[in-house]
């Protein structure tokens, strides 16, 4: 794997199966189920994304079927009713589709996911045509780096420059994505900053320090602690 931040084409599946809007219902069930996938990118003909179909969006079906009509609120639910209804990709599908660009970082993608709620996202070229697909599973790929890649990339990211012109004194060890670093730290108030900097190599699942010249709060540098700042 290169070098952190990776980005979505890093990591994106490039072989996309996707519809049409005239897709019939029946035929987009199908698909997703040969393909074992929870949703489909909606193309138009020069391959542009504008929707996308889920499941969530095909249940609509279902989810209305032996509802009483003059029971539901018809302002407040009109466009479940009207994918209830939809007999084509273009009927059912959410639009504007929720896509990310393939030079986007891995963390952007995570927000945009856990924003919408959703499992995977369309990566679109800059006229908004379809290059890959992205998924969760796709986003955890950077946990597979090795203990030696990122035990490199923290000494050349982090270390180095810390210690410019002299041999460092602050060593950095990886097991299973855990970096802990041993050595010294004239400046301990430099650990806020050594976590923050770890933590943003990919792959490293979490960091600690165990130093010669004093020890360090367990949370050093962690998101949400007072360390940070």
């Amino acid at each position: 794997m290169k070098s952190s931040p990776m980005t979505v084409g890093d990591v994106m599946t490039q072989t996309v199966v996707a519809v049409g809007p005239d897709a019939p219902f029946k035929q987009i069930v199908q698909t997703m189920r040969e393909w074992n996938v929870s949703a489909l990118p909606v193309l138009e003909g020069d391959g542009r994304v504008v929707g996308v179909v889920s499941e969530a969006d095909l249940l609509r079906k279902e989810e209305y079927r032996e509802r009483d009509p003059l029971m539901i609120d018809q302002y407040r639910h009109l466009d479940e009713l009207a994918k209830a209804s939809g007999t084509t990709a273009r009927d059912v599908m959410s639009t504007p589709a929720v896509s990310v660009r393939s030079d986007a970082t891995l963390a952007h993608a995570a927000r945009a996911m856990a924003r919408k709620r959703v499992k995977r996202l369309p990566v679109v070229d800059a006229e908004g045509r379809l290059a890959g697909v992205v998924s969760r599973g796709d986003l955890l790929k950077v946990f597979l780096r090795t203990d030696d890649e990122i035990a490199e990339e923290v000494g050349r990211q982090v270390v180095e420059p810390l210690f410019p012109n002299r041999p460092p004194t602050l060593h950095p060890k990886v097991a299973d994505g855990v970096v802990t670093f041993t050595g010294t730290l004239r400046d301990t108030s430099l650990v806020p900053v050594v976590a923050r900097m770890t933590r943003a190599v990919e792959g490293v699942v979490d960091v600690g320090f165990d130093l010669d010249n004093g020890s360090v709060p367990a949370n050093a540098g962690r998101p949400g602690t007072e360390s940070l700042y």
